[in-house]
């Protein structure tokens, strides 16, 4: 069994090996090579070049919800979260290539692409906790998978600029989540008339088993009425 220590050494050489080499070309024992440990460590640790993709997130997630600005909470919604985001960019830095790595290899595979995807919507949903947002359920993969696209747009923009201010990165994410607060409002008008619909046909179900019911009673008095009634009547 490998230890934590194990791990994150494999972790850390993974992310290390994807500065300077395509994602398809780290190899799992190339990367038990250059970590110094052995394949059956490597298997324990981490049973697939995904496994150490979900745990990079992971340590990114971890990050950003320990630098959680709690002084934002008073704040609209759409602020905490353009702050968590470039939190997460700013905890990014250090990973620039990596990230570069692991989004060109996404554009050449399309069945690897809806892999990261997972994760990344995976990640994003804490990103939405993070913020204070609280989405649930269908919404919240919705809102999620949203989100997750929006920033990998900005994310296109922060790896092509050098500019340590990132002006171009904070204007690209200040526009997807001018067009994510758009797609909310359309999202909760599309809820409202789908819950009036809901009411609609619940009543109009009611309606039908209530008249149903009257005309059963009906055809029982009926019925009595014909047993009781005078022969030849």
């Amino acid at each position: 069994m490998a230890t934590a220590k194990t791990k994150q050494k494999i972790l850390k050489t993974f992310l290390k090996l994807l500065e300077t080499h395509p994602y398809d070309e780290v190899s799992l024992p190339l990367l038990a090579e250059e970590a110094k440990v052995k394949l059956s460590d490597m298997r324990s640790a981490y049973a697939s070049k995904l496994k150490l993709v979900a745990a990079f997130y992971e340590q990114i997630d971890t990050s950003v919800l320990e630098e959680r600005d709690e002084d934002m909470g008073d704040q609209p919604a759409r602020d905490r979260l353009f702050d968590v985001l470039m939190t997460r960019i700013d905890t990014l830095a250090e990973y620039k290539e990596t990230v570069r790595a692991l989004r060109a290899a996404a554009q050449k595979d399309p069945a690897l692409a809806l892999d990261f995807n997972a994760i990344e919507v995976r990640s994003q949903k804490w990103m939405l906790i993070a913020a204070g947002i609280d989405v649930a359920g269908v919404k919240a993969t919705v809102v999620s998978q949203g989100l997750s696209i929006a920033f990998g747009r900005v994310l296109d923009v922060w790896l092509d600029e050098a500019d340590e201010g990132m002006p171009r990165t904070m204007a690209k994410l200040d526009k997807e989540l001018d067009k994510g607060t758009s797609f909310m409002k359309r999202l909760k008008g599309v809820e409202s008339a789908a819950k009036r619909m809901r009411s609609f046909l619940k009543k109009a179900a009611q309606g039908r088993n209530h008249r149903r019911r009257r005309g059963d009673e009906t055809e029982d008095d009926s019925a009595d009425f014909a047993d009781e009634a005078p022969a030849g009547a």
